[in-house]
């Protein structure tokens, strides 16, 4: 594969920022399935391709991996932040297609992303199903109001400011539970969660809420914990629920 590290000034950002791109070595890149990979909070873009075997499995089932830089925004339009969910679901993909003749069709074009990126994705299938045929989510935070109630919380309060405002609201927008219940036709949806990840009773929670919901979705959960070893081994079997 073609590995190229793009740097441009974005203008939802309102500044440079940079992204990686894997791109098949042979074929019609208008043909390729695209899949938006997106980090986690202590990550940044090399994350995926340093710590798993997403470019090798990419390889293999001859897709396109995009994998963002987004800080630790949690994709959100933050209320004194920048604009980091406009900048992943509406600019990144224009400027992919633009610069690479990647597709816009939806069957082509997928998003998944782990822990901060699994909420992410899910965020992004949610409130814009038309744009994607799929979506995975590894040990995502998929209860915002929970995760900023563990005591053990890894971001700092001034952060949840940022992006939420004074009273740390989270509104319809960014609330995972409000959009799966007001989404149309979503895309097919994977996720999972180590038996031993913090996060396990949240997407235990969410499981709960789409079965109830009538939403088609595959959850799987088994031991493990907040780890590579668990995200390499789920990315691919999310890579095996969508059929690429």
């Amino acid at each position: 594969m073609a590995l190229l590290r793009v740097e441009y000034a974005s203008k939802a950002l309102e500044m440079n920022t940079s992204f990686q791109v894997f791109l098949p070595d042979e074929g019609d890149l208008s043909q390729v399935k695209v899949i938006y990979l997106l980090h986690g909070l202590t990550d940044n873009c090399t994350g995926w391709t340093r710590y798993s075997s997403c470019e090798r499995y990419a390889r293999e089932r001859g897709v396109a991996l995009v994998i963002p830089e987004v800080q630790r925004s949690f994709y959100i339009d933050g209320v004194y932040g920048l604009k980091y969910f406009t900048y992943v679901s509406q600019e990144l993909p224009k400027i992919c297609r633009r610069m690479f003749g990647l597709s816009d069709k939806r069957e082509k074009n997928f998003v998944m992303g782990l822990s901060m990126g699994g909420y992410g994705a899910l965020k992004c299938a949610l409130t814009y199903p038309e744009n994607y045929a799929g979506c995975g989510s590894f040990s995502g935070v998929t209860d915002l109001k929970a995760f900023m109630g563990r005591q053990a919380l890894p971001m700092h309060l001034w952060e949840f400011t940022a992006l939420l405002g004074e009273g740390h609201e989270v509104g319809p927008e960014n609330d995972l539970s409000a959009l799966a219940k007001q989404v149309k036709d979503p895309p097919a949806i994977y996720f999972s969660c180590g038996e031993q990840d913090v996060h396990y009773p949240m997407n235990c929670a969410l499981h709960d809420l789409l079965t109830e919901l009538g939403i088609d979705h595959r959850y799987d959960h088994r031991e493990g914990g907040h780890s590579w070893d668990f995200w390499d081994q789920s990315i691919r079997d999310c890579f095996d629920y969508l059929n690429f």
